[in-house]
């Protein structure tokens, strides 16, 4: 591009620097950028060059020139003096041009495109009265981004200013386009009355056995439920969390939560949509979002179908249809052969999902069972004497282990009841490594031991087992078992561990009481812990029940092991941070309340376990994953500057691979100017500019034969983003390759991390803030974020957006300082920036002014940390049924809202949901099965024989290997 010489403006007009900088012009936060009345300028009317489509810049292919008609008029009956035509600044520089001409087309002759000349200012001329005079403003990007110009245009004394955005794109990012407009879904959806319908087929039963304890309803009140209904603040909530109102306050903040989940369930019915017939006995549903746990639905779940046009008939009764199977996006149904006989693939249906409280209800029992524990478990800061743990020494399995996880093991095995113990390990620490030879060490030394080992999802669970078989210890088969829930995909479960799992045609299930009794370990999702009470485990059975990952399980959930196989003598041992992801609350009332903040996170509220007294706590402070670099700064943040970076530094090709500009710092910020999308109805955003860089980093790394797609993971807030990058990775063929949201990144590691944080205006930072959407204003998210890296970390984002954050500005001066920034202009950050100390990380939820349900619909963004959170509330569900135990068989269902079994029966009716962690049906009992045990009486022994008198099939059974218990 050409440029004139020296200035020779006379000196009364404005003098331009030599390389005036445009700074950050955010689109759509400064309306006077792009949106004003043209009369109320002045007598010259100058056009909008590149104005907006659809409210978005236009795009521009790189490589290619992007030209703009300028259109300048002299609306008055006096000549104008035009002194000058000029681009103050452009972003990126020297990336547009000035022409009286137009710019030749890139298919033009090489004549042509030497004979123009784009200038970056034009001589001046006088426009006569009503004279238009044209100028054309061009473009040809070299990078993608948000190219930027500021044109001044001099008339007389007065200035105008215009403002040109053009969004420069690939073939990645082009691809990724969208011709579908963004519009808010609509909230109304017709309803149709669920008290008549027409029952659908079961799927077979799940379970072999009756199980001893029954689960009570706890129907909701329904004063409370018009309490939170109407947005008020129930009274025990003001109270605050006591030692006398344990049950009460978590009950009623269970309530908020499951109200809120009713309402949000309904935003998933679905209008006229069509389903196939599979087969003669099946009719698919394909539910968009399915595969993202939006809705979520597992087998043994039901819906209800309507055709479309009999909705406004008052006399037609909706179907209810069973899920019988799940594949990605679709379900599998069976509803009353009257409806399969009369279906045409053609007809429109209306359906609604149900919602099942069977998860609810195990927290609701969890939380009253868990009064009888004493303050010792729940409160230990109220008791009277301060513990002195005596240790114990032992031979090591593992010779790695260091002091600190040593001295934890040693504690553990001298550890005598409550309190329970905490080994608290930031990041990369070896949290379960230690657990796993704490285990190991009571397995192969105490006899009597019996241990209870729960994370707070299924890929946590099947870590834990995978090490507990991986040590070389030799733990016998038959002594150890991995409980799943019904509902768990077979195929989910690693072929080497399904011999340690029980399951009948393919569907996992709970063995009877007395081939649990005999198992020395058994491991298991909080949630499923659940069944093992329901079959008749009595408390105290366990000597030690571990819980790992325990930051990121709500109090509620961590009761559910707890409180119903807790004795006083029982050992209670957490594992977690809780300066990492917490629970996932949907309720954002709920979690300001209390529901937010997990059970170990509580327990630093006494003051031994924050001082870090060791007979309470040991904090692992090695960290063995990161290379010093990154872990620098998540040291002085959030741990006191107290992390040791233990990984051994190697010099590695990788960083030349992607141009790593300072080899010593293996964090590299790249910044760029993409767009905020948001396509159909859905409100998850995704940014196609971001998407392609970061495929282009891909494309790479991949170049290196030391790289495998294993080594790399990719970290997005939206969902919608993960969608778009795994679109544009399809050509690529890397499915190894993980895309996913922070939270399915906590607890693993990769090589290799690049972070996509999507925003490129600031307009919406504000409502991201106090909804904790996207990475801003969440510190856990940033410290999960910015530590799954071992070698390498790149994050791809807006400098100028993310940089209203305190923990995200300190990570882009950390790579300024450190010469590792590349990209667009840098924002101007504070000199003084922000204090470094761990006091400055408030992890405290912030409790709202009013209590409005208005805070987390499902219509506005909803972030992808809350849409899949697949092995916690959505992988694992309940299957209802109803189990006529005297007899042994189904009952049969009516047309009725509440469908009975024989009459005379002891049975109850699970509601079905579609979320949950591990579910099956805690089935029939006598109704006294349901009290709470006092400390230290053993419950169900007495019964612990009795199951062979009910499931006569099984005779024989404790002879057989655990290779899948169906023979």
């Amino acid at each position: 591009m050409g440029t004139l010489g020296e200035n020779t403006w006379d000196e009364e007009y404005s003098v331009i620097g030599e390389k005036p900088e445009v700074g950050f012009l955010d689109f759509e936060d400064d309306e006077s950028l792009h949106s004003f009345n043209p009369l109320e300028e002045g007598s010259v009317v100058i056009t909008i060059p590149f104005p907006f489509v659809g409210g978005k810049p236009q795009s521009a292919l790189i490589g290619e020139t992007s030209a703009y008609l300028i259109n300048i008029r002299n609306t008055t009956s006096d000549p104008k003096e035009l002194w000058s035509v000029r681009i103050f600044s452009a972003n990126p520089e020297d990336s547009y041009a000035l022409s009286l001409m137009e710019p030749p087309s890139d298919d033009a002759d090489e004549g042509a495109k030497r004979s123009f000349m784009g200038l970056t200012y034009l001589e001046d001329r006088v426009l006569q009265p009503g004279q238009n005079l044209t100028i054309w403003l061009s473009c040809k990007p070299k990078e993608i981004g948000l190219h930027t110009s500021v044109i001044h245009f001099d008339l007389g004394d007065e200035k105008i200013e215009r403002v040109a955005f053009l969004l420069a794109e690939d073939k990645v990012s082009q691809s990724l386009f969208s011709d579908k407009p963004y519009s808010r879904g609509s909230s109304r959806k017709k309803k149709f009355d669920y008290g008549q319908y027409v029952a659908g087929q079961r799927p077979p039963r799940a379970s072999i056995q009756g199980f001893k304890y029954k689960l009570p309803q706890f129907a909701i009140p329904q004063d409370m439920r018009e309490i939170v209904e109407n947005k008020k603040v129930p009274e025990v909530i003001t109270e605050g969390l006591n030692s006398n109102n344990y049950e009460r306050y978590f009950s009623t903040l269970l309530v908020m939560e499951e109200v809120h989940l009713e309402q949000e369930m309904t935003a998933y019915d679905m209008e006229c949509v069509t389903m196939k017939r599979r087969s003669y006995q099946f009719l698919s549903l394909e539910v968009p979002g399915l595969a993202e746990r939006r809705p979520s639905l597992v087998y043994g779940d039901y819906i209800f179908a309507q055709l479309a046009t009999d909705s406004s008939d008052n006399e037609s009764r909706p179907y209810q249809g069973y899920i019988h199977r799940v594949e990605a996006d679709e379900i599998f149904l069976r509803f009353n052969k009257d409806l399969h006989k009369h279906h045409r693939d053609e007809d429109l249906y209306n359906v609604s999902f149900t919602y099942n409280r069977v998860n609810m209800r195990r927290l609701y029992q969890a939380v009253r069972a868990a009064e009888k524990l004493g303050p010792e478990l729940l409160f230990p800061c109220q008791s009277s004497h301060r513990r002195m743990i005596v240790a114990s020494s032992f031979v090591q399995l593992n010779a790695l282990l260091n002091r600190e996880q040593v001295r934890s093991v040693e504690m553990i095995l001298g550890c005598k009841g409550a309190p329970p113990y905490v080994i608290y390990g930031p990041p990369g620490t070896g949290k379960t490594i230690t657990l796993v030879e704490a285990i190991l060490q009571l397995y192969k030394t105490r006899r009597k031991a019996h241990i209870l080992v729960c994370a707070s999802s299924n890929n946590a669970a099947d870590h834990i087992l995978e090490k507990l078989l991986g040590e070389g210890v030799g733990v016998r088969e038959n002594d150890i078992f991995r409980l799943n829930a019904t509902s768990r995909p077979y195929e989910d479960v690693k072929p080497h561990f399904i011999r340690f799992c029980f399951f009948e045609d393919m569907v996992f299930k709970c063995p009877p009481l007395k081939a649990l009794l005999r198992y020395k370990i058994i491991v298991s999702t909080y949630m499923s812990a659940s069944l093992l009470y329901a079959e008749g485990i009595y408390n105290g059975h366990f000597s030690h029940i571990f819980l790992d990952e325990a930051g990121q399980a709500s109090e509620p959930e961590t009761m559910v092991p707890v409180s119903n196989l807790c004795a006083r003598d029982t050992v209670i041992v957490l594992a977690g941070d809780p300066m990492q992801l917490g629970p996932v609350i949907y309720s954002r009332n709920a979690e300001s309340y209390g529901l937010g903040k997990s059970y170990l996170e509580r327990l630093f509220e006494c003051k031994y376990y924050e001082i870090g007294d060791e007979n309470y706590v040991m904090k692992l402070v090695r960290n063995y994953r990161c290379h010093p670099a990154i872990l620098e700064l998540p040291s002085r943040l959030f741990y006191k500057n107290e992390l040791i970076a233990c990984k051994e530094e190697k010099p590695t090709s990788i960083y030349d691979s992607v141009g790593l500009p300072n080899k010593a710092f293996p964090v590299l910020f790249f910044g760029i100017q993409g767009c905020d999308e948001r396509e159909g109805s859905n409100p998850s955003w995704f940014n196609r500019i971001e998407a392609s860089k970061v495929v282009e980093f891909i494309r790479k790394l991949i170049m290196n034969t030391d790289i495998d797609e294993t080594d790399i993971g990719i970290i997005t807030p939206y969902r919608q983003q993960v969608l778009k990058l795994k679109k544009a990775l399809e050509l690529l063929e890397m499915p190894d390759l993980k895309v996913g949201s922070v939270e399915q990144f906590q607890g693993q590691e990769r090589q290799i991390i690049i972070i996509s944080t999507v925003r490129s205006t600031v307009k919406h930072n504000e409502f991201d803030r106090v909804h904790s959407l996207g990475f801003l204003s969440n510190p856990r998210r940033f410290n999960v974020s910015i530590t799954r890296a071992r070698s390498l970390l790149i994050i791809v984002g807006n400098p100028h957006v993310i940089a209203k954050d305190r923990h995200w500005a300190k990570l882009l001066r950390y790579c300024m300082d450190n010469g590792s920034y590349q990209g667009c202009p840098l924002p101007v950050l504070e000199s003084q920036d922000y204090p470094e100390e761990d006091a400055g990380f408030d992890c405290e939820p912030k409790i709202p002014e009013s209590y409005s349900s208005n805070v987390d619909r499902w219509g506005e963004d909803v972030p992808v940390e809350y849409e899949q959170h697949a092995d916690r509330w959505g992988e694992d569900a309940p299957t209802q049924y109803q189990w006529h135990q005297n007899k042994g068989e189904w009952g049969n269902d009516s047309s009725g809202a509440n469908p009975q079994v024989e009459s005379g029966s002891d049975n109850f009716n699970i509601q079905p949901t579609g979320w949950g962690d591990d579910d099956e049906v805690e089935e029939t009992g006598r109704a006294d099965d349901c009290k709470p045990t006092r400390w230290g009486e053993d419950r169900g022994k007495s019964e612990a024989t009795d199951w062979n008198d009910q499931v006569a099939v099984l005779t024989g059974y404790l002879n057989i290997q655990p290779t899948g218990w169906d023979d």
